[in-house]
């Protein structure tokens, strides 16, 4: 016979799930997850039955195998709706449950590296992250740390170390350093809920978001110096096609482009759609300059050639937006974007208004999202990044 359930668990179980609705009701509103309100908890009854529990906590497990990896990282990323309790509740909540799976452990290891970059001090070098300083941070989410990190954890040291010696963004996406990390996540299995193993992970996901931040701000960068050096020698535009642009590109537009995307990217290391743009538009860059490896083939080729102003640009369509990918930034995500960040984020793509929460859940048109087991390190095209900042771990919200 399975005994009652204790009133005081369900007294917790019905206050995490009031804690957790309207994180997870914006979440579908966002998305346009296709689920109805759960009354139980609309009614905001403060002394629930079991069965009025049960039937939220069904809701629930509905909605957690519903919202993807990505979605979970963009949402908190780009709102302001889940405070630092909020994201203790949503780690409490996947840390303790029965199975886990590779989606539960991928949301567990971002939520670990959000909450660590909320409380990390301004200021904070790389050299001073280490596994005991994590440990530290991180007790009142994971208790009490052993630091008796086994062997097999060296493996992530050895991943940072390639990422630090990248020397560009591309490098980074497409040098096998972030496989490396997701394979070595993938193979702990069970003992990557080990307490040491979770402070490993956190500070390893933490150091990579850094590296990544930087080698995006420089090339970043590099392509606005270059689009400079380019109009100094009378080039007005630019065949940027291999970015998916036009073939007579304005360099105006681009750097008007990449001013905005100083702002607007975020990211958790991903080579998705926006990603690629932005290093193939360095291509594109240094290819006009007679730089790259395309670049000194051409020149072997046809010797005496050289960048050349092209035609006056036709109007061009503006790209289309970019698809909306998950992450959490260094130094500023979660913050009130400024005014310069709304600026530019209004002029790409909006976000819709936010509705009362007893408003049903209706399907609204949106980018394609990103595919479900897309990796870590998506862009967003959506809110507030502090490329000043770039360097800095996060303040606290």
């Amino acid at each position: 016979m399975t005994p009652t359930t204790p009133v005081q668990d369900l007294a917790t179980q019905w206050s995490f799930a009031r804690k957790l609705y309207p994180i997870y009701f914006e979440l579908a509103r966002e998305f346009a997850i296709d689920v109805k309100p759960c009354g139980e908890l609309e009614a905001g009854v403060e002394t629930p039955g079991k069965e009025t529990v049960e039937q939220a906590n069904q809701w629930l497990e509905h909605m957690d195998g519903a919202i993807q990896v990505h979605q979970l990282r963009q949402f908190l990323q780009t709102s302001s709706l889940v405070s630092q309790e909020g994201l203790t509740t949503l780690l409490q909540h996947f840390l303790a449950k029965s199975n886990k799976s590779d989606a539960v452990r991928d949301k567990i290891d971002f939520l670990l590296v959000q909450y660590f970059s909320q409380i990390a001090p301004a200021g904070l070098n790389d050299a001073e992250v280490d596994l005991a300083y994590v440990a530290q941070t991180m007790e009142t989410v994971l208790g009490p740390i052993e630091l008796k990190p086994p062997v097999w954890l060296n493996s992530l040291d050895r991943v940072l170390d390639a990422a630090r010696k990248c020397k560009s963004l591309d490098e980074l996406l497409h040098g096998g350093v972030l496989e490396q990390g997701r394979k070595a996540k993938g193979l702990a299995g069970e003992l990557f809920y080990l307490p040491v193993a979770l402070a490993a992970f956190t500070r390893f996901g933490y150091l990579m978001r850094r590296a990544f931040f930087r080698l995006m701000l420089g090339d970043l960068n590099l392509i606005l110096d270059g689009l400079t050096e380019l109009e100094d020698k009378g080039i007005e535009t630019l065949d940027c096609r291999r970015a998916q642009f036009s073939a007579q590109e304005p360099i105006i537009r681009l750097r008007m482009i990449c001013q905005s995307w100083k702002v607007m990217f975020q990211a958790e290391y991903s080579s998705g759609s926006p990603l690629r743009m932005l290093v193939d538009l360095r291509a594109s860059v240094e290819h006009a300059l007679g730089r790259g490896k395309t670049s000194e083939a051409d020149a072997k080729a046809k010797p005496g050639s050289a960048a050349k102003p092209a035609a006056p640009a036709q109007p061009v369509a503006a790209p289309k937006p970019m698809a909306t990918v998950p992450v959490k930034l260094p130094a500023s995500a979660g913050k009130s974007p400024a005014p310069a960040a709304k600026a530019a984020a209004a002029a790409t793509t909006a976000r819709p208004a936010a509705k009362p929460a007893a408003a049903p859940m209706a399907k609204t048109s949106k980018p394609a999202p990103p595919p479900a087991d897309a990796p870590e390190f998506e862009v967003s095209g959506s809110t507030g990044w502090d490329a000043d900042s770039a360097s800095q771990p996060p303040k606290k919200k």
